[in-house]
């Protein structure tokens, strides 16, 4: 008999799952957004991918006790930031304790008000279509509207707790 999704359990040894997963190195973003007093929220995410081209889609995924889920819960719109190597103390930060998330001068009100987090190496301004909820996660899809490019530099990665840079082609 086939399991549902709601009756899915951990794997025997969650261990070898989380081991396996931080040595898989991701990308990292920031995704921001505006609560609806106002207030800006964002969060470091290393689970960013492209679902197509046409139309522009991205998806993110989040916890449910996340932070900033009631925000994205809520809301219509987000930024999504594309991280270099110049960025770590950004990706830190936005990682880092909530209250001070946006204290401080690395961002501005981009469109449509929302943050938008300066000198990142790209940036997607789009529409949440989707919601996809998975246990006790959200797939979060947007449909891209507009975006921009910042200057050129290395990526930055997240490995093994660490956040790096590319070494040598491989």
């Amino acid at each position: 008999m086939e399991e549902s999704a709601e009756e899915a359990v951990a794997p025997p040894d969650l261990s070898a799952f989380k081991q396996a997963f931080r040595r898989h190195a991701a990308g990292v973003a920031v995704i921001t957004a505006l609560g609806a007093d106002g207030t800006p929220v964002g969060f470091t995410a290393t689970s960013l991918s492209s679902l197509a081209a046409v139309p522009p889609l991205a998806t993110f995924n989040m916890a449910l006790s996340a932070s900033s889920w009631p925000t994205i819960a809520e809301t219509d719109r987000v930024i999504i930031h594309m991280l270099g190597s110049r960025n770590r103390g950004v990706a830190e930060k936005l990682a880092g304790d909530r209250a001070g998330r946006f204290q401080g001068e690395h961002w501005h009100p981009g469109p449509h008000g929302l943050p938008l987090i300066d000198d990142v190496t790209a940036w997607m301004c789009g529409r949440i279509v989707e919601r996809v909820r998975v246990h006790n996660n959200v797939v979060v899809v947007v449909q891209i509207e507009e975006g921009g490019l910042g200057a050129e530099d290395e990526a930055l990665l997240y490995h093994e707790r660490r956040y790096l840079r590319p070494g040598h082609e491989a």
